[in-house]
């Protein structure tokens, strides 16, 4: 279900969470805020599931939630550091400028960014393999340009996510998008999150 509905003027924003089997901790953590000049948003999914996927995947949203004017790249190697003597966890950050229509992106492991521009155009980069931990990491920040009426989603594993271009591509309502990919991963066999969102 849908759990968060924010729109803003440069911004619409849909985020939904569900832990595995309903379990009482989602090992999926995530942040947001949006300012007058950037959106900025991290999601982690700590190692396994319960309590202590729980504790790496906060810390690293925490440490953002502290610093989010700070740049991408420190906030990942800030989130990192967190982590020694925990659990692990995969991890994106996403910052995005308004004046600039710029997006700066930032990932290590299996969470998934697309974002699709409103040509059709569809923008994938690419994770940097394995997880944060404390031990030295190699991050690829990488920097995007987009369009008005983009539309773009962060998700973890949990969401099994087929024909990317054509969700986010359909320039349908946010809403319907949203219960579109709730329909198709029915099945809560793992945390999920996704942050749906368009810039407008």
């Amino acid at each position: 279900m849908i759990q968060t509905h924010v729109k803003k003027e440069h911004l619409e924003l849909l985020i939904s969470q569900s832990s595995k089997n309903n379990m009482p901790y989602c090992g999926d953590s995530y942040y947001y805020t949006v300012t007058d000049d950037y959106f900025i948003c991290v999601l982690a999914d700590g190692l396994g599931s319960g309590q202590y996927a729980y504790e790496s995947s906060s810390a690293v949203t925490e440490v953002v939630k502290s610093n989010h004017n700070l740049d991408v790249e420190t906030l990942m190697k800030m989130g990192n550091e967190v982590l020694v003597n925990k659990r692990g966890a995969a991890v994106s950050i996403l910052k995005v400028n308004f004046k600039t229509r710029e997006f700066i992106y930032s990932s290590v492991g299996n969470i998934r960014f697309f974002c699709c521009l409103p040509g059709g155009k569809l923008i994938y980069p690419l994770p940097v393999t394995g997880y944060l931990s404390g031990r030295m990491q190699k991050y690829h920040t990488q920097y995007f340009h987009y369009e008005p009426n983009s539309t773009f989603i962060l998700h973890s594993d949990g969401l099994q996510m087929v024909g990317a271009k054509r969700v986010l591509g359909s320039k349908a309502p946010l809403q319907q998008t949203a219960n579109l990919l709730l329909e198709e991963n029915s099945a809560y066999s793992d945390d999920t999150t996704f942050l749906l969102g368009s810039l407008l």
